[in-house]
């Protein structure tokens, strides 16, 4: 089966007894309830796919939501919100007080990505693991040297993510590399949303059952918005089919520890919960 980028769907990657696969999430009219219809292959590659005719309640035995994608490479902006510039600014976290003109750019490698309920390890080598709730976008094509008019027409979608950031290594690793590559730093579900409003994607957090205001925004109030970050990431690396980019977290973070419930909400997209435990 082949759409178009405009389609409405949501599409999840989940396993039924240990066997991994994908599906399209559709709402049954009747019951209200939310289902994973199977498909025979890979929603993203060239070949062709279709249903295969089994179609599984979310919540019934055996069924778990795995990581929607695994990319091949994950992008994020830091300091793309001017509150969070300033929270960080304000904590004695960064010297910066005004986010930069320049996008501040990091990776993160496959390995950190982890999916819906999955649990989050804080490294035993840190002691302050931070979230950072955001909209992850995922490409859909091939994307290089891409101008900004034309960037949205390769995503395929959107999901949401949770930026863990280990904030006491990130100050003497000037890569980032430990702070933001660890393995599980990269929360990522419950599925791809083809179809939002990026433009005013609203972002919640909630630890341990209470909403941390705080933590909330909009893209709305995005520096540099998402069809620039495409156009700006495509220039220096080729996008693949898959691969993510955190758009940015919108307002303040906080410390998650050892047995901490953590969920990343974004209207129009879903709820995104993991459990912290100590590595």
């Amino acid at each position: 089966m082949q759409w178009g980028y405009t389609d409405h769907m949501r599409i999840a990657r989940f396993s039924v007894n240990d066997r991994p696969q994908y599906a399209f999430v559709q709402t049954d009219e009747n019951d209200g309830k939310d289902y994973l219809v199977a498909l025979d292959g890979f929603p993203l590659g060239a070949a062709e796919v279709k249903p295969t005719g089994e179609r599984y309640a979310l919540d019934a035995d055996g069924v778990r939501l795995l990581a929607p994608i695994i990319p091949s490479k994950v992008f994020g902006l830091a300091k793309n919100y001017q509150a969070h510039t300033t929270f960080m600014a304000e904590k004695g976290l960064s010297d910066i007080k005004v986010a930069p003109e320049e996008m501040v750019i990091f990776t993160k490698p496959s390995t950190s990505v982890i999916g819906p309920d999955d649990p989050i390890v804080i490294p035993s080598f840190s002691h302050d693991m931070n979230f950072e709730p955001e909209v992850a976008v995922v490409i859909g094509r091939i994307a290089k040297n891409v101008p900004v008019e034309k960037a949205m027409d390769y995503v395929l979608g959107y999901t949401c993510v949770n930026d863990v950031t280990l904030r006491d290594v990130q100050g003497f690793d000037p890569m980032w590399t430990r702070a933001k590559g660890f393995d599980t730093s990269c929360p990522l579900g419950p599925w791809i949303q083809t179809d939002l409003d990026w433009t005013d994607a609203r972002i919640g957090f909630t630890l341990n059952g209470e909403s941390v205001p705080e933590a909330s925004g909009s893209t709305a109030g995005l520096i540099h918005s998402i069809p620039a970050q495409i156009a700006a990431i495509s220039q220096f690396s080729t996008l693949l089919p898959g691969d993510v980019i955190l758009t940015g977290t919108p307002n303040a973070s906080g410390t998650l520890k050892p047995g901490d419930e953590a969920i990343v909400s974004v209207e129009g997209i879903g709820d995104l919960r993991n459990v912290v435990v100590a590595g």
